[in-house]
C-alpha cells in the first residue's frame, strides 16, 4: 500500500445522511461497517449523527456486538448535551465526540460551564459573526475544537478565501483545532459543475493551516485557499515535512464528508494515497 497516513489519518468524518447525500440511516450504518473493514479504514472517522437520529439507532443496532464510533450534533445547542449522552449510553456506541450550534441568544459566557465535564470533546460550530472570536477564546485552553461551515445547500453559506482564512487565523490565535462541514466535495478549489457554487477544497484548507502555523501573510493564505492547480497543491503537500503536515493536521483535524469514496478518489489520482495492488 502507498499511503501518507499522516496527511489523511482520520481525516474523513463520515457524514452520509446529511446533504447533499442523505442516505437512510440503515444504509449509512452497513456503509461505514465497510468502510472500517477497507484497506483504507484509517482514514475514515466516526460516523455522524444528529441528535434525533439516536432514537433510530437503537432497532437499526439491536444485538449488535461491536461498538459503533459515532459523532453526535446538537443543532439546537449545548442545552441538549445531558439527554444526548443519556441516550447513547443505552447504545452500543461510542460518542467520540459532540458537536453544537450556538442558538441566537446564547450566552457566550455560559459556553464553558455547557460543555466542560463532557465525556467526549466538543466541536463548537463557530457563526459567522461577531460571536467568532469571543466563541474562539472561549474555547481556548480547553480540550474542545472549533467547527467551521464550510458550505452548504445554497451559495451563502460558503465563505469566500478571505473570510476563510481569517477564520483559520483566528483559531490559531486563540490556540482552538478546528473541524470543517460541508461543501468540502473535492481535494481542490473547484465550482461545482451542477450548482455553480464556488467549493472550497480540503486539501487547500490543509494547506492553508499550515500556512497561518508558520505566520504566512494573509495574501498567501488566501492564494492558498484559492488555488485550483492539483498538481501544485500536491507537490506543496509532498514537500511539507512530517513535522509541518503533523502540525497542519494538529489543528485541522477532520471534515465532514457526506462520500467517502469522492475524497479517496481525488488523493488517488493526486497521486497521495494508493490502494494496495
Amino acid at each position: 500500500m502507498r499511503a501518507v497516513p499522516a496527511l489523511a489519518r482520520g481525516l474523513f468524518d463520515d457524514a452520509a445522511i446529511f446533504p447533499p447525500g442523505l442516505a437512510p440511516l440503515p444504509d449509512a450504518v452497513a456503509a461505514h461497517d465497510r468502510h472500517a473493514a477497507a484497506w483504507y479504514a484509517e482514514m475514515v472517522g466516526p460516523l455522524v449523527v444528529s441528535a434525533a437520529a439516536l432514537n433510530d439507532l437503537g432497532p437499526i443496532l439491536f444485538g449488535r456486538k461491536t461498538r459503533l464510533p459515532i459523532v453526535v450534533t446538537l443543532p439546537a445547542g449545548p442545552d441538549g448535551i445531558p439527554g444526548v449522552l443519556a441516550k447513547a449510553a443505552e447504545l452500543p456506541v461510542t460518542v467520540t465526540a459532540l458537536e453544537v450550534a450556538i442558538p441566537l441568544g446564547f450566552d457566550v459566557s455560559a459556553l464553558r460551564s455547557a460543555v466542560d465535564g463532557c465525556v467526549a470533546p466538543v466541536a463548537v460550530e463557530i457563526p459567522r459573526d461577531d460571536r467568532r472570536i469571543p466563541l474562539l477564546q472561549a474555547l481556548s485552553g480547553t480540550p474542545h475544537r472549533a467547527k467551521f461551515r464550510t458550505g452548504g445547500t445554497s451559495a451563502e453559506y460558503y465563505p469566500d478565501e478571505a473570510e476563510l482564512a481569517s477564520a483559520v487565523r483566528e483559531a490559531a490565535k486563540a490556540g482552538v483545532a478546528f473541524k470543517a462541514t460541508a461543501g468540502l466535495h473535492h481535494a481542490i478549489r473547484n465550482t461545482d459543475t451542477e450548482t455553480g457554487f464556488e467549493q472550497h477544497g480540503f486539501l487547500n484548507l490543509l494547506l492553508a493551516t499550515e500556512a497561518v502555523a508558520r505566520s504566512a501573510p494573509e495574501d498567501e493564505v488566501v492564494a492558498l485557499l484559492a488555488e485550483r492547480d492539483g498538481k501544485a497543491i500536491a507537490t506543496r503537500i509532498r514537500r511539507l515535512s512530517p513535522d509541518r503536515l503533523a502540525l497542519a493536521r494538529e489543528r485541522f483535524t477532520s471534515f465532514g464528508t457526506c462520500s467517502i469514496s469522492d475524497p479517496l478518489t481525488d488523493l488517488t489520482d493526486l497521486g497521495l494515497i494508493g490502494a494496495p495492488a
